[in-house]
Parts: C-alpha cells; structure tokens; sequence
C-alpha cells in the first residue's frame, strides 16, 4: 500500500523568487520515499503564504525531481580507481564507474590528510575553495564551509561570475537600498527592463507586467534579444552587446539639455553629479544609435517617455553588466530615477538585488576565524590552475587542492579549455561535493554525495521577492547525501576544531539562523518565526508595508546617506566607454535558458545545444536551419546545429549557457568561447565581449 503527502519548502535555487513549493511525495509498502510533483503555493496575506509564487513554477523547478531521482545521482563517497600499476585513473574520463565507494570516514581522513599535506608543503593558500550560487541558502553557503577554510588559512575566493559588478554598483549609489517590490509595478505606468529577461530567470515578474500594461503603462525592453511579443510591450531597443553605457549616457545628456533632470531632488539628497553629466555629454543621440546599432528616434522616444511619465520604475538586470563596461552601465542605469525624480511612491524608482533588505550575522551561529589570505578572483580558473596569476606573473604558491562545492566549473566559468587543461593535472588533489555526475565531477580524486535542497533544512532569503523562506526536506537524503553544513562542520573537526554549532540539530540551526536574521518588521524575531522556517512557510516583511516604497519607508544606505551618482567603484575612469575590437564578427550572447538554472538540470533538461542567428547573418554565409556549424574563435570551437530566428538582432550569435558537454558534437559549450578577463568594476567576468564566426561543418570522412 502507497501513501502520498504534501509538504510545503521554498526553492533554494539561485533566481530571484526564491518561490513557495508545495511537494508530494509518495510512500510505498516498504518505507521508499519518491517525489511525484513540485507545484507553486498560492499567494496570499496569511502568515506562512509567499507573496508572488500564485500558483506556479519555472519548469527547472517543475521538473526538480528528476535530479532528485536521476541515475546519475552520486549517493556516496567515491574515489578515482587505480589501473592495475597502481596509479589513479585519468582525470575526466569515465563516468561514476571511473570511481569506487568508500566510507564517509575513509573520505573525510583522505581529505583532512591531503589538505594538511598541502599546507603543511606550500602554506594554506595553495588550497582554493571553488564555489558559487548552487545554493542560496544561508547554512548552504558562506558559513561552515568559510569556516573551514579561513581556519584552514585557503585562499579566499572572489566571486565574480555573475553580480559582483552590478551589486557594486548599486552599493555605491544606494548602499544597496531595498528596491521596487514585484507587486508595485502594477502601480506603475512606465517600466524600463534593462539587460533582464523575467520570462527565464524572476518570471514571478511577468503576472504584475501584464497588470500594469493592462492598466495603460508603457513598457520598453533593452535587450539583443526580444524576449517579449509587440503585445506585451511598446518599445524594444535591441542594442549591440556592450554599448549600454553609451545609450545610458546619451539618455541622460537629452535630459540636461531639456531641463529634465530633477534639480531641487539631486541637490537634497545626490552627490557626485558633474562627472556623471560630464561624462554623458560625450554622447549625441546620434553617436550613442550609432555605436549600438538602434535607431536614434527609438532612444529619444525612450528618454521622453521615461522623463514624462509617472510613476516610473526601471528593472535592471545582471544581463548589462556581463561585457567590459557592463559595471559602469549599470551605474549609469541605476542612477537614472535619482536623475528624474522618481522615487516616494509605489511603482517608483529601481529594482536591482532585493537580498539586502534583510541582514544575517553570521557570527552568532557560528564564529568566523579572521580571513585575510590572498584573493584570487574565480572567473580565469584555466590560468589559476596552471600557475599564472594577474598579468601573467607566477602564482605562488601555485594552486595544489581545488575544493568544488556549489559550482560546476567546466559548465560555467569562462575558457572552457583552460579550465578543463586545469582540472586534468595529475599533481592537483580536487575533491567535488555535488548532487550529480556533472561536467566536473570527472575531475575529482574525492567524490562526495550532497544532499538537494528538497533532502534537507535551511533558510532561503529572496532577492528579487520580498520574503524569508524555510527549507525542509521532504524525504530523507538519498543514499548517504549531506548537506553541506554537516560536511564542513565533520572536517573542521577533523583537523582538531570544535565549535557548539558544529553539534547542534538540524531544527537548533535553523533556529538560531532565525534568531541571527534581521528583517524589516521582524518577523523571524518573533515568536512563530523559527516555527514558520522549520516547516518550509514564507516570512513577510513590513518597511511598514509588504512592500519598500523608496525615499519614504527606506532611504540610501551610504554612509552618509547619499545617493553617489559617481560611486568610488567605478574606478578613476568612471563612465569611460571603452570599445572591444576583434576580427571575429559576431558577437556571442550565452543568456540564461528557459531550460536550466546556470548548469543545474543539465543532467536531463538539455540533451541538445543550438547556435542562433539572425537571417541575414545566416544567409551571407550560406547556412540553413539545422545544418550542423562550426562556431569559433581564438579559444575554441563548438559544432552544433543552427536555428534561426529574427528575435535576435543582426550581428550577434546566441548559445544559451550552462549547457552541459554532451550537448554538443565536440563536447564544448558557449563557455570554451567566452574569454577570462575581467573588468575593471569589482573583476566581473565579460562572458559577452566574446566574439566569433560560424561557418558550415561537415563531419571528417574516414
């Protein structure tokens, strides 16, 4: 006899929603738990409810349960077989018969003995914690585990694939100042979406958009890509990758020379305005249209509608900032309301990262050991790996233990070859905690199982939905899965420390999360607030309201509480544009797909990888929709199948990212075209100042 129950979680996953989820699970005669759906919870006031999730998912999360339960799940500690002289067999080759099962004691003594060895030889910065957004769950990530490795003295990791540049950014100008919430767009009647696309990635958006153009607001979308239907909104500028700044610039000067900008408002509360304008009137529409490829008319239309309509709100994505002046883009994006005016009701200001609303200190679950060690930034892991550092000099010590958590680096991280060149050296001792057999699992000496988010507990803060939301699991971990605060609570205790975090309960973690977490209103302070995370409900906030309205209920965070239209981060060159030349022609778009969340569900979601081109780009090279091509440059090539389509704008190429290796013909994904270098605003990774040709492939004859 079966039974089925219903549990209610929040996803952990990194998208801005940060949904409520309602699971069924079903339980056969013998005890086997296995998840039969995942469905939105309904939205509502009544405490636990969450604010935007009405009912339905992405179908990544739909879908979830079949990573949970997929045969290439990693159920228990393994590690690389030998061949029969005794060596470990070579990296990246074979799948989970590459690797045989050992205990959790057997692992975490090999793991404890290889790290003390490094460090005890080369000093505890030759061993790299590798890590990024697989969890945003705060025991998940950045607590335990930096713990450990500040103990350990590792290198510290600067996080830079995604965000870094727009959140320093919106640090500078606003001291990350709470921002327009999903339900008061509604309210507003002009909506500017820059470099984000609702519909794959915060798609809890898209209901509140429809509302507000039902109601008679205009909707404009920047973007290579339309993304949305002439229906749905009345303005697309389809710019060239990498040219937003100049089309920012070329907004804010049409504003200057009509009076538009907002004196009495910048000179009460912004500072830094005159490089702002100086730097903008560089910009004649004319030239801005030019160098973006948009026509002028369309960006004037823009910049009157904007400057003429109220309330006015502009969601800014992480989208801009991915190429060389993507930081100073986003810059000059965000600092647009405070130019206008048009914060102090609902539907008006910015949206950019919402995470910052509440704050977490950490230090009262667990202390965290000082941290001081070199800083290595994450995005050029191909030349980390092979000892190079910042301009080419030597790294030393150079990097002898990779620890992979949360991450799948050949999936994701720029220099795909370098990265995989990397990985494959015999001498590095990498260990990878991870749900799957994924791209990078191959690589591992040490194997080890991690629990998914619907196998464990944790808390969940929402940076794009206004809510605190608990995670429990819905079914025991499979196989001997951990979640990661009990494996990097097992080796800190390993290498001799002990801390009173490291033995408390599951519910005793949570709770004390609950008791170090600030929230607007306080509602985790409160007496049923651990009781609402332990079972997977929603907490709310109250600015006083559900939701912030800006420079009312929340103001600037800066330290003098400013609005710094020049923000120190933007370097000694802020709003410099600077052009990318290549002799390659297209440039290579690698967005978020409707498919996958960066890599996750991969193992099942996205059996084929596609090139996209505009017509004319296909026809000037005599290539057809579905002919297999050769896309290249200076860094690789990938052969996959063409699509076409005129939702793409001419001269740029997509190839949506995270696609796993066996998605394509040759085992290469958009990444083993992205380059590694960074910009100059917070290090962020430029994976759209790639640029490529395609041309027809046909397979070799033997």
């Amino acid at each position: 006899m079966t039974e089925t129950a219903t549990y209610h979680t929040t996803c952990v996953l990194d998208c801005p929603d940060g949904c409520g989820l309602e699971v069924t699970v079903e339980t056969d005669a013998s005890g086997q738990e296995r998840i039969l759906a995942l469905e939105g919870r309904p939205s509502g006031p009544a405490p636990g409810e969450h604010p935007t999730t009405a009912g339905f998912l992405c179908s990544k999360v739909g879908q979830f349960h079949r990573r949970v339960h997929h045969r290439e799940r990693i159920l228990y500690p393994m590690r690389r077989r030998t061949d029969r002289s005794g060596a470990p067999l070579a990296k990246g080759e074979g799948g989970l018969e590459a690797f045989e099962r050992i205990s959790w004691d057997e692992a975490l003594d090999t793991i404890a003995e290889r790290l003390g060895g490094v460090v005890e030889r080369w000093g505890g910065e030759a061993v790299v914690p590798y890590n990024y957004g697989g969890s945003n769950g705060l025991l998940s990530d950045s607590l335990f585990d930096d713990y450990f490795f500040a103990r350990l003295g590792a290198s510290r990791l600067q996080k830079t694939l995604c965000a870094l540049p727009t959140g320093a950014a919106a640090e500078g100008l606003y001291g990350k100042m709470p921002g327009v919430a999903y339900e008061d767009y509604e309210a507003a009647r002009f909506i500017l979406i820059w470099g984000a696309n609702p519909k794959v990635s915060g798609i809890h958006l898209v209901p509140f958009l429809k509302r507000a153009k039902a109601a008679g607001a205009f909707i404009a979308v920047v973007d290579p890509l339309r993304t949305f239907s002439d229906r749905e909104i009345d303005l697309h500028l389809p710019v060239y990758p990498g040219t937003d700044l100049a089309v920012a610039l070329a907004m804010i000067r049409l504003w200057q020379e009509s009076g538009a900008l907002d004196r009495e408002f910048l000179a009460a509360h912004g500072v830094g305005l005159e490089p702002l304008l100086a730097a903008a009137q560089e910009w004649t529409p004319a030239r801005a249209a030019a160098v973006a490829g948009i026509p002028e008319a369309d960006l004037r239309t823009l910049a009157e509608r904007y400057a003429a309509t109220d309330p006015a709100v502009v969601r800014c994505g992480w989208g801009i900032e991915r190429n060389r002046n993507g930081g100073a883009a986003a810059a000059a994006v965000l600092a647009m309301p405070a130019l206008l005016g048009k914060f102090g009701v609902p539907g008006g200001g910015f949206t950019m990262s919402n995470g910052s609303a509440s704050h977490f200190d950490r230090r009262q679950l667990l202390p965290q050991p000082e941290w001081t060690t070199r800083s290595l930034n994450m995005t050029p892991l191909g030349d980390l790996l092979a000892g190079r550092g910042e301009e080419g000099q030597p790294l030393e010590p150079p990097i002898q233990a990779l620890f992979v958590y949360n991450c799948n680096p050949v999936a994701t991280v720029p220099d795909q070859n370098g990265v995989l060149r990397g990985l494959a050296r015999r001498d590095l001792f990498t260990v990878v905690s991870e749900q799957v057999f994924t791209d990078t699992a191959p690589f591992a000496d040490i194997l080890l199982p991690a629990t998914t988010f619907l196998e464990q507990h944790d808390v969940r803060v929402g940076y794009g939905s206004y809510m605190v939301g608990g995670i429990r699991p819905v079914i025991a971990p499979r196989g001997e899965a951990w979640p990661n605060h009990r494996l990097f609570a097992a080796l800190s205790q390993r290498m001799g420390w002990d801390e009173a975090a490291f033995h408390y309960s599951d519910e005793e973690l949570v709770r004390r999360t609950a008791t170090a977490l600030e929230m607007p209103g306080g509602a985790v302070q409160r007496g049923d607030g651990a009781d609402h995370l332990l079972a997977g409900d929603a907490l709310r906030y109250d600015f006083p309201g559900p939701t912030p309205v800006q420079m009312k209920t929340v103001s600037p965070r800066t330290a003098d509480g400013k609005i710094h239209l020049t923000p120190a981060q933007l370097g000694d060159r802020p709003y410099a544009f600077e052009p990318l030349e290549s002799p390659y022609p297209l440039a290579l778009l690698s967005p978020g797909s409707p498919r996958l969340l960066t890599s996750t569900c991969g193992e099942f979601n996205l059996d084929r990888l596609t090139l996209t081109l505009h017509p004319d780009d296909a026809a000037a090279r005599g290539l057809e929709k579905g002919a297999t091509v050769r896309v290249f440059n200076d860094l690789g090539e990938v052969l996959c199948p063409l699509a076409v389509s005129d939702r793409l704008r001419p001269g740029v190429a997509l190839m949506p990212k995270g696609a796993w290796r066996r998605a394509s013909k040759n085992a290469a994904t958009s990444t083993a075209l992205c380059p590694a270098t960074v910009q100059r605003v917070a290090g962020g990774a430029c994976y759209s100042d790639a640029r490529v040709e395609v041309e027809a492939w046909a397979a070799p004859v033997d």
